[in-house]
């Protein structure tokens, strides 16, 4: 690459200052009023297979494409334009959506596999959790966001306020990583729900797991550091270091929060993630840490990737706060996980008792598909009482940052430190987005899908007739995806987002290399942005029948 265009690519990308938290905020919602938009047309009109993944393209796709180029500036006209042909199916009656009626649920007899059930009604068994399609939906907007935004931001037709800032600053990319590792926190609640004895599981045998599953995401962060080096391709040394990358962050996380797990079962995560938050803006601050990311000379290994290693423990705030809420929104209620974390608290102060370790310990995938172990009781969630809580928590997360901005600590949201400020912000903007899917999801499908028929603290046992539960199971796998089910590109988007985000970084980089992006035309450049994102979305829809690679 010629060493002129390589030293004006990376200025094109560096020195950002960023926007405000509001435009983000509306840029953002673009995502939500296409799903809306996405919802009304599914409940009111006919859909045809042939032209089903062209439609979810559409209706999906292009709006977030369009959110972060053409509209960027004017992001309000674009939720204007999506939501007035939403209002207008609205007043159109509601087709038959194939869901089931409540009196399809029955009440059955307490079964032998409720014998571990405590005498307060807390099922203390193995459970298996049944999907969320909002959770679907928001992991999937995020990764096609993410993967829009690494190629767009080469181009000019992508604002610059939306690409990552220099040290200081809120911007789209910025929130990004940040949201990125929030959702792995998230489906990472999955194996303490499905049985929380996992927390009091032989610790060297959990590391040897989750190793294992993570080295492949190690072992792709340092090839990519080989092939940006060999390239000479434009980098921004100032974002991870001069080594470190991101695949590099995400693989050491899962290590970091298994070792947390002998703490996990005393304290909430919530708490857990605050106290390593403000741990992690105390170094910073008093510890001079922030001073060392930002002044050091990069001489030796350390001060190289100075930024990738201490933003860890920053990021590793932000995977528990997410964590956290994979707790309230996975499980049957809110505060399941809560209560069993206090019995099996009080269980492992009195009689400890080692276990082996379960072969699914972190996955960062929403698999909330039934597995086949016995004794495993599948439960229906209570969406709206989990609303009320994330509502609860968003309105925390948010004073809580407009506290710190006005009082100043952090000196300002910071991407590159992972400062307190930015912990906060993520688990913000995460928590109220993830609240819009899933109140979307209660307003188009008001089914016992996105009901619950069994309350764990109730003292009648009420469960799922198992026809239905079977007949719920092959709903969810059609394509179509009747009734509340996640639209089937986003599912597909879903089901393989880790190979998808290697193959945005190889076409990026493969893009990039092939012309000088930052000197096109914004037509050009949406031609080419476009193309990218059907091809993207296409391999999706093509595997959507299968896991390439499970994390």
């Amino acid at each position: 690459m010629n060493d002129d265009y390589k030293a004006s690519k990376e200025a094109f990308v560096s020195g950002m200052t960023g926007s405000s938290i509001g435009h983000i905020n509306k840029v953002s919602l673009a995502a939500l009023v296409s799903i809306a938009l996405y919802s009304a047309v599914k409940t009111r009109l006919p859909l045809s297979k042939s032209l089903h993944f062209v439609g979810e393209v559409l209706l999906l796709v292009a709006p977030l494409v369009a959110s972060v180029t053409i509209f960027a500036e004017a992001p309000g006209k674009l939720s204007l334009i999506l939501l007035v042909p939403t209002i207008f199916l609205l007043f159109l009656p509601r087709r038959e959506t194939g869901t089931f009626l409540p009196h399809s649920l029955t009440h059955s007899r307490t079964s032998s596999r409720d014998s571990t059930a405590s005498r307060d009604g807390m099922y203390t068994g193995i459970i298996n959790i049944p999907p969320l399609p909002a959770l679907t939906v928001y992991r999937s907007h995020m990764l096609l966001m993410t993967f829009i935004c690494i190629l767009a931001v080469d181009f000019p037709v992508f604002p610059r306020s939306l690409a990552k800032c220099e040290t200081f600053g809120a911007s789209m990319m910025d929130l990004g990583v940040g949201a990125f590792v929030f959702s792995q926190g998230v489906v990472s609640a999955i194996p303490l729900i499905k049985d929380p004895r996992h927390l009091t599981e032989p610790l060297l045998p959990k590391l040897s797991v989750v190793l294992r599953k993570c080295s492949p995401v190690l072992i792709l962060g340092l090839l990519r550091t080989i092939s940006v080096k060999g390239t000479e391709y434009p980098e921004h040394v100032t974002e991870y270091g001069v080594h470190w990358n991101f695949f590099i962050t995400l693989a050491c996380i899962p290590v970091l929060q298994v070792l947390l797990h002998p703490v996990i079962v005393h304290v909430p995560i919530s708490l857990l993630g605050v106290i390593v938050a403000i741990s992690h803006q105390l170094a910073l601050s008093a510890g001079g840490l922030q001073r060392f990311v930002l002044e050091a000379p990069r001489a030796g290994v350390i001060s190289a990737n100075k930024e990738g290693i201490v933003s860890l423990t920053g990021y590793l705030a932000i995977h528990l706060l997410g964590l956290s809420t994979g707790t309230l929104v996975l499980a049957p209620t809110p505060s399941y996980f809560r209560r069993r974390q206090q019995q099996l608290a009080l269980e492992h102060a009195a009689v400890p008792r080692p276990r082996t370790p379960s072969s699914d310990s972190d996955s960062d995938d929403d698999d909330t598909t039934p597995t086949p172990r016995a004794a495993a009781l599948e439960l229906r969630r209570e969406n709206d009482k989990t609303a009320t809580e994330l509502c609860s928590y968003a309105v925390l997360w948010w004073v809580l940052l407009g506290v710190l901005r006005f009082t100043g600590i952090g000196d300002g949201i910071s991407r590159r430190l992972v400062n307190l400020q930015y912990i906060i912000w993520v688990a913000a903007y995460n928590t109220t987005f993830l609240l819009g899917y899933l109140v979307l999801d209660l307003l188009f499908f008001p089914s016992p899908l996105s009901k619950s028929v069994y309350s764990p603290t109730s003292k009648l046992k009420v469960h799922p007739d198992p026809d239905m539960l079977k007949a719920t199971r092959h709903l969810k796998g059609r394509e179509a995806g009747e009734g509340g089910s996640a639209p089937a590109l986003l599912e597909a988007i879903n089901k393989n987002g880790l190979v998808l985000f290697l193959l945005a970084n190889v076409m990026t980089g493969l893009i990039n290399l092939s012309m000088q992006t930052m000197y096109m035309s914004d037509s050009s450049a949406m031609f080419v942005i476009s193309l990218y994102a059907l091809a993207i979305s296409a391999v999706a829809w093509n595997c959507r029948h299968r896991r390439l690679w499970r994390f």
